[in-house]
């Protein structure tokens, strides 16, 4: 059956404000990439006008080939010794007071590039002046892994869920859904506990009951914050949207997230993992 039309509430305007040029001339000339341009991100206009952006490292070509992402996927380039200097000059450029750092999947490295994240964590904590954001893959549940980034000392630890249970072999290849949980609870369980963040899509074929259990799931590890936003399909190649969500029906997911538990919900159609993270930290009672 054909999904609707895109309703009212998903279209957003084109970008070209003048703090958007500002950031896209600081990121081509230190030479980086953003998730927010990588995956294709609606609000790119709104987060960049804000001065606000999320940091792609370890390159812009993902090992794993994720049936919902517009990544690139395949064989990987080099590592970027001078990438986590770069990402601090950004910063510093930008005038950020809350950065956060992502990576595409490198199943191809023994840590899973790990030590870049912990490496560029440590150089925004010399730098001062922001509250720091990792949003991490799996590293295929190496411990030692997590450790090193937890040890560098980011403000929150973020690692997306986002789908539920029956969906995750369609949609995460390479992901386990378990895994997932895993590392939010580890996380949580080390060093008296790390503020732990999680995001959600749905629009994928989920039922309501299983958003809520998927909710009750990340609960029961200990997850503080929690993202749930549409998802909207890159491409005829990728997996299709199957409906979506009235605004109503966000509003009541938070609801619902806050009831069981959570420190801050960041729910809504355009919301993204990233999406007024400097809102979800003080929400979250990071400063």
């Amino acid at each position: 059956m054909a999904i609707e039309r895109r309703p009212e509430w998903l279209k957003v305007r084109l970008p070209n404000g003048p703090n958007f040029r500002d950031l896209v001339g600081i990121m081509r000339t230190q030479a980086l990439h953003t998730v927010c341009e990588e995956a294709r991100c609606p609000n790119i206009g709104d987060c960049w006008e804000r001065r606000t952006a999320t940091f792609l490292i370890l390159g812009n070509v993902c090992t794993r080939h994720c049936a919902y992402c517009a990544i690139a996927h395949g064989l990987p380039t080099e590592l970027d010794a001078q990438e986590p200097e770069r990402v601090a000059g950004a910063v510093a450029a930008m005038g950020l007071r809350h950065v956060v750092i992502t990576s595409v999947d490198r199943d191809d490295l023994k840590d899973g590039g790990a030590a870049m994240f912990a490496r560029t964590i440590r150089l925004l904590r010399e730098q001062g002046g922001c509250t720091v954001e990792v949003l991490i893959p799996d590293f295929k549940g190496d411990e030692r892994a997590l450790r090193s980034v937890l040890d560098a000392g980011p403000d929150i630890l973020n690692h997306n869920i986002e789908t539920v249970p029956r969906l995750f072999r369609v949609v995460r290849h390479g992901g386990n859904y378990r895994r997932s949980l895993d590392l939010l609870a580890r996380a949580k369980s080390w060093s008296g506990g790390w503020l732990t963040k999680s995001g959600m899509m749905v629009g994928l074929g989920e039922e309501w009951e299983e958003v809520q259990h998927t909710m009750r799931d990340l609960r029961a590890v200990g997850c503080d914050i929690l993202t749930i936003g549409q998802y909207l399909s890159p491409g005829k190649d990728y997996v299709p949207i199957a409906r979506y969500y009235h605004p109503a029906e966000f509003a009541t997911l938070k609801q619902e997230g806050i009831a069981l538990g959570f420190r801050h919900v960041e729910s809504g159609p355009l919301v993204r993992s990233s999406y007024h993270a400097d809102e979800q930290a003080v929400g979250a009672g990071v400063r």
